[in-house]
């Protein structure tokens, strides 16, 4: 998979946000907090990728109709990490 830049990566992480809140929480967090926690998480799949390149490879030959998915999970991956561990210190928090 071509490196993507922290710009792409950030773009990504505003869709990965949305799609992550739907997965983790179904009502999501509102929008602001979706948008910041979706561009952590799709900063964060990019971290992944680059410290676990065989990732990368596994997700990156993933294609439907000429748009890669690879990317999309792998930031939907980090979002869901990110959220995950959000949802966790707010409850504890609580």
């Amino acid at each position: 998979m071509e490196h993507m830049g922290f710009i792409a990566w950030i773009v990504l992480g505003l869709v990965a946000g949305f799609l992550a809140s739907k997965i983790v929480n179904k009502s999501g967090g509102g929008l602001i907090t979706d948008l910041i926690l979706g561009i952590i998480g799709g900063l964060v799949g990019g971290i992944i990728v680059d410290k676990v390149p065989a990732l990368g490879n596994l997700f990156g030959h993933i294609n439907i109709l000429g748009f890669a998915l690879g990317p999309l999970i792998i930031a939907v991956f980090g979002s869901i990490l990110v959220l995950a561990l959000y949802h966790a210190v707010l409850k504890r928090n609580a």
